[in-house]
């Protein structure tokens, strides 16, 4: 029976007919690698995903975590089982350096890996997310002593991870936030204050939580650039590596979603001097780096959990794809429109051109989506691998302008493809008997996570393309015409698709030169229909990049490439020319609009 998680067919033409990541190994930090091991990985996360995440999936949904009387949170029990095998595997560290105990596999094949426990199980496998992220963001970031104490630790998944940021007063404007640090004499932090929506912030899965908490020291400057950042374990750690007694951590309440159930989600307060670890007040935390730097420090964790949440987004949708798609292969229903014998059997819904409609529109959503995340992968690896300097430093301005794209655009379309799933399927599509209807409910999230998605369209018009004199769009407007011009060299219908991606480069480089002529508060008014026309124009070269690696090659795998291809451009490309047309003109209809105008 055919995987419904994501296709391997697809994540071998992406790797190695594409991306061409068996040639990773020439480089020394992949050296002892080749393209069988990776396969190997890939074939062991499928297996483990099949048989321990995706049963357990319902049953998160169906089991929200609650309290206890002893007030320990209560999960899914399925979740403890799932994540063991996780990192029994290894899984937790698959690109982490070895010294650490990671696998130091290339960003791209563990991206590959972590795509099909997304699809089983994308509420679990946030776990893992979170304590990989914050490991990482410790390994860039901390001190040798803060990386010996927790990082090994928690890519075994003895120990897990959280990211501490907002607060009930300040949501997503971390300015606002009013946790803060008192030094000590030992040079350790007493921190006191609450923290908001935090994803895994209290369960029994592991030993102990390392939370990563922003927050001001007394000497903070006003704004961002005076947010610090802390290490502020459950349980503290003794310098042997031994947990030592609770730290004043406590949880205070649990947020109950639409979606993502089995993810618990906190409210935490800091201080409340509830357990007093040596007989004083506040939660004992440790500086990450520098003071006042905290906020730069915590980007990197979000923005290796944006890559994630929209790898996430692409998973559930691809998942909910297959799945419509083997229900409208399975289920009988209607005649062709041509037939003429009333008593004719009835055919798979497939057969029906709106059906096939839905279908080809999900398949261009999801794998144009899965394309651009293991793109985005493979810059992290070449951002670390490659040995020019120059080629560096390219990968990272791309990696940079290509984040919130990669994050929202999923978020926004692959949850589209779960609302055709659930078209698809009909009157069973909003059933519960059927996953489709928790796919999409599980995805709704994702353009919230990880800033929500009119954040990245700020970030991306509003820092992404103006960053180093607009650098990173240049850059990404040179790949883009590379791209084009080999289209055009193999004629046919890659070259038509290149003529038009071209023109669409060029009207969107027009605009982007264009909505700044009246100040930022124009511009970044319509930032998200930016993002959105942005978005599309770079998942149109990411299939004109397919259709050019499946050039010459026959097989209905290709033919589907070919067709999605198609579909994309010719049903969905052409719907930015409004976008852009409004963003050129300046348009003030949201800025001239006062609350009183709300009115009813």
């Amino acid at each position: 029976m055919q995987s419904t998680l994501i296709s391997r067919r697809d994540l071998r033409f992406l790797l190695y007919e594409w991306l061409d990541v068996g040639a990773l190994s020439t480089r020394p930090a992949f050296a002892d690698q080749s393209a069988d091991i990776y396969d190997e990985v890939i074939a062991l996360a499928e297996r483990i995903a099949a048989d321990r995440f995706a049963p357990a999936n319902r049953d998160g949904d169906e089991h929200e975590p609650h309290l206890a009387p002893d007030g320990t949170v209560v999960l899914a029990p399925g979740l403890a089982p799932a994540l063991d095998a996780f990192h029994a595997a290894g899984l937790g560290g698959a690109s982490a350096p070895p010294e650490v105990g990671g696998m130091g596999l290339p960003q791209v094949v563990a991206t590959a890996a972590m795509s099909l426990f997304h699809a089983a199980n994308t509420a679990a496998t946030a776990y893992a997310l979170l304590s990989t992220g914050a490991a990482n963001l410790l390994l860039a970031n901390g001190s040798p002593e803060q990386v010996r104490r927790y990082v090994p630790a928690m890519l075994e998944g003895r120990y897990s991870g959280t990211m501490c940021l907002s607060e009930t007063q300040a949501g997503s404007s971390l300015a606002d936030v009013t946790t803060r640090a008192v030094p000590q004499s030992d040079g350790s932090f007493r921190l006191f204050g609450s923290k908001m929506w935090i994803s895994a912030g209290d369960h029994e899965l592991t030993e102990n939580i390392i939370h990563l908490v922003l927050a001001k020291l007394p000497d903070a400057p006003a704004g961002v650039k005076g947010i610090s950042l802390f290490v502020v374990p459950r349980f503290l750690v003794r310098a042997d590596g031994t947990r030592g007694e609770r730290n004043d951590v406590v949880l205070a309440g649990l947020n109950h979603k639409m979606g993502f159930r089995a993810t618990v989600n906190t409210v935490l307060g800091f201080g409340e001097g509830v357990h007093r670890p040596g007989g004083a007040a506040g939660a004992v935390g440790e500086l990450v780096g520098e003071p006042h730097r905290g906020l730069a420090y915590m980007f990197h964790m979000m923005n290796e959990a944006r890559i994630g949440v929209g790898l996430g987004a692409t998973a559930v949708g691809y998942t909910g794809f297959l799945k419509a798609l083997a229900y409208a292969r399975e289920r009988p229903q209607g005649r062709p429109v041509q037939a003429k014998d009333p008593a004719a059997a009835q055919i798979p819904i497939i057969g029906h051109p709106d059906v096939r409609r839905m279908l080809l529109a999900q398949k261009s959503f999801v794998e144009g989506a899965l394309a651009l995340i293991l793109y985005c992968a493979r810059l992290a690896d070449d951002e670390q691998t490659l040995p020019e300097a120059a080629d560096r430093e390219r990968a990272h301005l791309l990696l940079e302008v290509l984040t919130p794209i990669a994050k929202a655009w999923p978020a926004q379309f692959c949850l589209e493809a779960n609302s055709l799933a659930i078209q698809v399927l009909g009157g069973y599509g909003y059933a519960r008997d059927y996953e489709v209807e928790q796919h999409y409910r599980d995805n709704r999230l994702n353009a919230i996570h990880e800033g929500t998605n009119g954040i990245q369209g700020l970030d991306l018009l509003g820092r992404k393309v103006t960053m180093a004199g607009g650098a990173g769009l240049r850059a990404l407007a040179e790949l883009i015409g590379v791209t084009v011009t080999r289209g055009r060299a193999l004629g046919g219908e890659p070259a038509e698709l290149a003529a038009a991606l071209e023109t669409q480069l060029a009207r969107l480089g027009e605009v982007t030169a264009a909505i700044w002529a009246e100040g930022p508060e124009v511009a970044l008014a319509n930032a998200s229909l930016y993002l959105e026309a942005a978005g599309h124009t770079v998942i149109a070269w990411i299939w004109l990049e397919q259709v050019i690696a499946a050039a010459g090659r026959d097989g209905d795998f290709y033919a589907g490439k070919r067709a999605a291809a198609r579909y994309f451009y010719r049903y969905e490309l052409p719907g930015t020319g409004p976008l852009l047309d409004l963003l050129a003109a300046r348009d003030r209809t949201t800025l001239e609009m006062e609350d009183a105008h709300f009115s009813v």
